[in-house]
């Protein structure tokens, strides 16, 4: 009788032992204690596996193209930090010089909301004709002159053309009536130009006399000659600035107004040349400390246009945004690029900064 009773007490003893292992071992363990003292069911199913996000905005670009690569990327960078400025997320596709409607492809497969791209003309041209179903698309270029935009598409562009317009404006309401053209043979200068020309006569101003640049001593020579024999109230330099800076002093004492082409980081030197001429360009450049960008990153880039690309993709997210939200009535807006207006074709009016060129200095116009 008493073996058995100490063997039922070492029993006990052994079981309570065993038992507060079990509780140490399972507090310390919280994740298997439940997994393992639970009793196995055998109508339990295994958990879901988490849904994929699908993103707002789908930002495609010709990331991958030798020739519009470096320019794709500073878009991306611009969009992406307007993006994170905004805590956002947008999904990024790559493509190439020919792929553009794969591209697209992988856009609309990720459910997007809309769509930012393409940036090269011909590719907008290639989706705009495409005629598919598709979300929101926000193109960064237009069309060709005769080409509409499909009705779900829309279109933000830096293009010369909006400087042209706004300059022939600015001259005729300046008092101009007759106007000189001076120009080189490049497809962005004589863009430049032909969208000068078409404004001011639309505006009622006669055809402007056109003018070939030459660097030649004797070609400048000859240009002074023509303007001195036949004087207008204001000139249009369709040159880079040095180009414009080495023929400023043959072209008289007309007013000069110039593009965006000719501010891109000259010398001081170079910009005393360009004395009491006007031009535009976009806020981000002209006025970088402004407290509505504090918030973006604002790196350094190897020259302006490059700069002018990143504040591009600065608004096309922010456009993006409104649009993913349902906001397609009017929207206008100061931007990175300029004062942006959504017309009614669904494209966007663009209006530069006006400045004029003093002591080797960039000031707003109409400064002493």
């Amino acid at each position: 009788m008493t073996v058995r009773c100490r063997y039922r007490s070492v029993l006990s003893r052994i079981a309570s032992a065993c038992l507060v292992a079990l509780v140490v071992f399972a507090c310390a363990h919280p994740a298997l204690s439940a997994a393992q003292t639970a009793p196995a069911r055998n109508d339990e199913v295994a958990p879901a596996p988490p849904r994929r996000a699908i993103p707002a905005i789908a930002l495609m670009l010709p990331l991958a193209s030798a020739t519009y690569g470096r320019a794709s990327s500073a878009v991306r960078d611009g969009f992406l930090a307007a993006a994170a400025a905004a805590n956002q997320q947008a999904v990024v596709i790559s493509h190439g010089d020919n792929d553009v409607e794969a591209a697209f492809a992988q856009a609309r497969d990720t459910g997007a909301r809309v769509i930012v791209g393409p940036l090269v003309r011909d590719d907008v041209k290639a989706i705009a004709i495409l005629g598919i179903e598709s979300p929101l698309v926000l193109a960064l270029n237009q069309v060709d002159e005769g080409v509409s935009l499909p009705a779900n598409m829309f279109s933000l562009t830096l293009g010369v053309e909006s400087d042209a317009r706004q300059l022939a404006k600015l001259a005729r309401d300046s008092g101009a009536r007759t106007v000189a053209v001076i120009g080189v043979d490049t497809p962005l200068q004589r863009r430049f130009a032909a969208a000068f020309a078409e404004a001011w006569m639309s505006q009622g101003g006669a055809a402007p006399i056109s003018l070939r640049f030459d660097r030649s001593p004797d070609t400048l020579v000859l240009l002074k000659r023509e303007l001195a024999k036949n004087p207008v109230d204001a000139t249009l330099l369709a040159l880079d600035g040095a180009d414009a800076a080495l023929v400023k002093p043959y072209i008289g004492t007309a007013p000069a107004y110039a593009g965006s082409t000719i501010n891109d980081r000259q010398p001081r030197e170079t910009l005393r040349e360009l004395e009491d001429v006007r031009l535009v360009d976009i806020p981000w450049l002209v006025n970088p400390d402004a407290k509505e960008f504090a918030s973006i990153a604002h790196p350094s880039l190897p020259n302006a246009t490059l700069d002018r690309l990143y504040a591009l993709g600065i608004d096309a997210f922010r456009v993006a945004q409104w649009l993913s939200e349902g906001r397609l009535d009017r929207i206008e807006f100061d931007g990175a690029t300029g004062h942006l207006t959504l017309d009614a074709t669904r494209q966007f009016v663009r209006e530069s900064r006006v400045l004029q060129f003093k002591g080797g200095r960039m000031v707003p116009a109409g400064s002493p």
